[in-house]
């Protein structure tokens, strides 16, 4: 090994470790999020498409937690921990690829630096967590396809992969289907002999099998998952929004970190002005995957609401050539690879982000301003979704505990929430531990996947008694949305949550006596 692979493999081996390690603690450390428990639910009942997403996140969960044998936060983030990491080591491979090990280097390093890689796909457990994975994986096989000199046989065993992940990618989440609108734009422009090749279309018919479960799961569900994605981007309905492009446009610079942004930009400029770092080839695949994914949501987020995290996988590609560019600026010096300023200016806002999130999440060390009434604490602080829920278990356990012993509720009795937030929190963080249902009972489009996991729990009774929680960061008195259907609505308790020593959020806790008629199923078998 020569002088500049040991200095890299040190590197690499320092960046992994102490990458993993901080993600590990904080994994283990924060609640889950709205998003996160909910996609707790998928693991908890596993089918072949779901509401908001494909199946993948699940089937991660189920993995990595042993079929939910171990459930804690950790246990249910594992996946995104582990998956970063090898990330990482993926994205270096790609960066070595196409230029050479301090490419790779400089792109692992970006890559980490980046919140949305280290934190959103990093820590969280969300569908972009295997999408990204997949999308990676595809971007290094579409690499080893192009490098010139593959033995027919390799090229033919790495299209075949090619559709493989593309299409686990897919399933993962919607979007992936970018990495074949890119590659066969790519194919299109450059490489029209491809066409003639059977094992591309054996590749894209792999991707195809990957995603048929989920095609004739939404054909048996009135494709209501296509439907739900197709509304969130459908800008015929809407009027022109100035301030949501804006919006969308602060985000992905938070996202993929500002300096991580600042390079890019700065490398695509030059790259339109015809400064070249790579070879032609690795150059025009990276902007026809990541250039039309990034326009067409800024487009998008022109009229609609959008989440700056949809693009992250794209910027990920664009690191790549951010890399490159770094590596013919700062090359070896004395066989020893330089970090360059702009990297440590990336990593260090990544330690601030990460440090002040962590630290305002669990002690509100900036205050939030907070005028509301007593029933709407804490509305303004998003951090409260991730704070609280622990806490709020061995409170509930004990008002259930009295009103059980009083003879008002049976133990049995289940929780019912009338949106799929925060009603998969209290499933995962109340309901589980006390070993008693959540149902989902109101309008369909505020249930999601509740509307499936009412019918797998036996569906709500006529007759029965449930609970009804529901918090200041949400408030929603039940009378709001069960007015007549149920004998009775009885304010049973308020818990209040302290953070820091003072009151941050309070929890709302109803008796729902006897509900009147059981309700009729949204689902069609």
């Amino acid at each position: 090994m020569n002088d500049c692979s040991k200095s890299v493999k040190d590197k690499m081996i320092v960046l992994l470790l102490a990458s993993t390690s901080i993600r590990i603690m904080l994994a283990a450390w924060l609640e889950l999020g709205n998003d996160e428990v909910y996609y707790w639910t998928y693991a908890l009942f596993p089918d072949w498409s779901h509401f908001d997403h494909p199946p993948m996140v699940g089937w991660m969960m189920q993995l990595f937690s042993l079929n939910l044998y171990f459930d804690s936060e950790l246990f249910l983030r594992l996946s995104s921990v582990v998956l970063t990491t090898i990330n990482t080591l993926i994205i270096f491979l790609i960066g070595k690829t196409v230029r050479s090990e301090v490419t790779g280097m400089y792109a692992a390093l970006l890559y980490t630096a980046s919140v949305y890689a280290f934190v959103i796909t990093g820590i969280m457990i969300l569908p972009d967590t295997p999408q990204n994975f997949f999308w990676l994986l595809s971007l290094f096989l579409m690499a080893k396809i192009i490098k010139k000199g593959n033995p027919l046989k390799a090229q033919n065993i790495y299209f075949i992969l090619l559709g493989l992940s593309i299409g686990l990618g897919i399933i993962s989440k919607y979007t992936s289907v970018f990495l074949w609108f890119g590659f066969g734009l790519f194919i299109l422009f450059y490489k029209r002999e491809w066409l003639k090749l059977p094992v591309l279309y054996v590749s894209v018919l792999i991707s195809a099998v990957c995603t048929l479960p989920v095609i004739l799961w939404n054909m048996q569900n009135d494709f209501i998952s296509f439907s739900f994605q197709g509304e969130r981007v459908n800008i015929f309905a809407s009027s022109f929004r100035p301030d949501l492009f804006l919006s969308e446009l602060a985000g992905q610079i938070l996202y993929n970190n500002p300096v991580n942004f600042v390079l890019i930009i700065s490398a695509l400029i030059l790259v339109f002005k015809g400064k070249q770092w790579l070879l032609h080839d690795y150059q025009r695949l990276l902007l026809l995957i990541a250039l039309p994914v990034i326009g067409l949501f800024l487009m998008f987020s022109m009229f609609r609401a959008t989440l700056p995290h949809w693009t992250g996988p794209a910027y990920n590609t664009l690191l790549i050539l951010a890399a490159a560019r770094l590596a013919v600026k700062f090359p070896l010096r004395n066989g020893k690879i330089r970090i360059p300023g702009g990297i440590i200016a990336a990593l260090f806002f990544l330690f601030f982000i990460i440090t002040l999130g962590a630290l305002q999440i669990k002690y509100a060390l900036i205050p939030v301003t907070d005028n509301n009434p007593y029933h709407r604490l804490g509305r303004n602080d998003v951090t409260l979704d991730m704070y609280g829920w622990r806490k709020f278990k061995p409170e509930f356990e004990k008002i259930r505990n009295k009103h059980v012993l009083e003879g008002n509720m049976k133990s049995s009795d289940a929780i019912v929430g009338e949106n799929w937030f925060p009603l998969a929190n209290l499933d995962y963080y109340v309901a589980r531990p006390l070993k008693i249902d959540a149902f989902g009972l109101g309008e369909p489009q505020r249930l999601h996947k509740y509307l499936w996991i009412n019918e797998e729990r036996g569906g709500l009774q006529k007759g029965n008694d449930y609970w009804y929680v529901t918090n200041s960061r949400d408030y929603k008195h039940p009378e709001e949305v069960y007015a007549g259907l149920f004998e009775q609505i009885i304010a049973a308790d308020t818990v209040t949550i302290d953070r820091a020593g003072k009151p941050a959020k309070r929890f709302f806790v109803f008796l729902l006596k006897d509900l009147k008629q059981q309700p009729v199923s949204f689902l069609n078998h």
